[in-house]
């Protein structure tokens, strides 16, 4: 029989700054706490960083998370002073008071240290760890970010955390190939987990839905994007795309929603609606309340997903799972997720992207088949699925 593992989970990224991220590890924590009664998780979290999206107090009703406060907040130097020095004198040493105040199966466990961001403790951790890279758009596209300065630190960390990691987990196949071609990342150091939709991003009701678009005046009609304005997720395209839609007259009055975070140092999607006129025509709804998006997605009459490059693309899913039909790229990891459930286009030719939307605009009876074909697509996937890989990936560890 295999030795029991402490696995220690950098949980401080379950946090308003980091809304994907935060999901990511909350969800995934969650999940290894029911299918893994049996091992013992450590949560450092830090509850002075804001967080409004998910309830830390459920997880800590689970007996076999131990949660352990740190007032250290992300991006500082002493998380790489201070998270190794709680390991090396917490569960590492065994004369500790605090450690002989365990059981004495708990102290004897091999300890793997999982971080779910690259900006981790690099050194001086007296036990193995893991680290989850969710995509290399550093490397795939350093051009879209915005300094050389920013450029170095990305380039920096990333080395760092993959240098001074046992293990790595990503989030696709295509991730996986982008890591082992551009930072040489052996394949057998890789592991890939694929994500799930929470569970309420399902079908919602009529009422909800129309709920919906009357807090947000919009009509029975409209094609939806969720995300944030980015330069890769490629949203001045989309737009120009959009234009010509309406030159045809396709849409009629169906407008284009862009909801979703928005960086102000991206204006260009804006500015770009504005130079082609399109004013009603193209929505921006901004940051949105987590408890509206499954009811705006479930009430898009198509949702459009145009990004150059995706770790994975959560999005797609979520829609899908909330019966909207959908149109993506055909990049990176975007078809691993969608299968045949969507329409896919070339993100890099603002026809190809027109010609799509107009098809499913056109096509009652393609948009149904989407909508099934996508919800049976998204029951492929769950938390259960990704923590199972990952308890996978630590046990091989110990």
């Amino acid at each position: 029989m295999r030795q029991v593992v402490n696995i220690g989970i950098d949980a401080r990224y379950i946090q308003d700054h980091f809304p994907g991220i935060g999901r990511y590890t909350f969800n995934l924590t969650r999940a290894l706490a029911e299918i893994a009664p049996q091992e013992h998780f450590v949560i450092f979290h830090n509850p002075a960083l804001p967080n409004t999206r998910y309830d830390l107090a459920a997880l800590a009703a689970y007996p076999n998370l131990e949660f352990v406060s740190l007032s250290i907040p992300t991006f500082s130097l002493a998380e790489q002073v201070h998270l190794p020095w709680i390991f090396r004198t917490r569960y590492a040493n065994p004369k500790s008071k605090t450690c002989s105040e365990r059981s004495e199966s708990i102290q004897n466990r091999k300890f793997v240290f999982h971080s779910p961001y690259y900006v981790k403790p690099y050194f001086g951790l007296p036990c193995l760890s893991m680290v989850t890279i969710y995509d290399v758009i550093s490397a795939r596209y350093p051009e879209y970010l915005p300094s050389w300065r920013a450029r170095l630190v990305f380039e920096l960390t990333t080395r760092l955390a993959l240098a001074t990691s046992a293990h790595v987990l990503t989030l696709s196949e295509a991730s996986r190939r982008d890591l082992v071609t551009f930072y040489r990342v052996l394949p057998r150091r890789i592991t890939v987990t694929r994500l799930a939709a929470d569970d309420h991003f399902r079908p919602q009701s009529p009422a909800a839905v129309a709920a919906i678009r009357q807090k947000y005046g919009l009509p029975s009609d409209y094609v939806l994007y969720l995300g944030i304005n980015k330069p890769h997720k490629n949203l001045i395209r989309l737009v120009e795309a959009w234009k010509i839609c309406h030159r045809q007259r396709t849409t009629g009055h169906i407008p284009l929603v862009i909801g979703g975070a928005w960086d102000p140092r991206y204006p260009q999607p804006k500015q770009r609606a504005a130079e082609l006129g399109l004013g009603e025509g193209v929505r921006f709804l901004g940051p949105l309340p987590e408890e509206d998006l499954p009811a705006l997605y479930g009430g898009a009459t198509l949702f459009v997903f145009p990004s150059l490059y995706e770790g994975f693309g959560l999005p797609v899913l979520e829609a899908m799972a909330c019966g909207a039909p959908v149109a993506c790229s055909a990049t990176s990891s975007l078809p691993e997720v969608a299968g045949d459930a969507t329409l896919f286009f070339d993100p890099s030719d603002v026809e190809d992207i027109a010609t799509t939307l107009r098809r499913a605009l056109d096509d009652p009876d393609l948009r149904v088949a989407l909508r099934e074909r996508g919800l049976a697509r998204a029951r492929q996937f769950s938390w259960q699925q990704t923590a199972q890989k990952t308890l996978e990936a630590y046990v091989a560890l110990s």
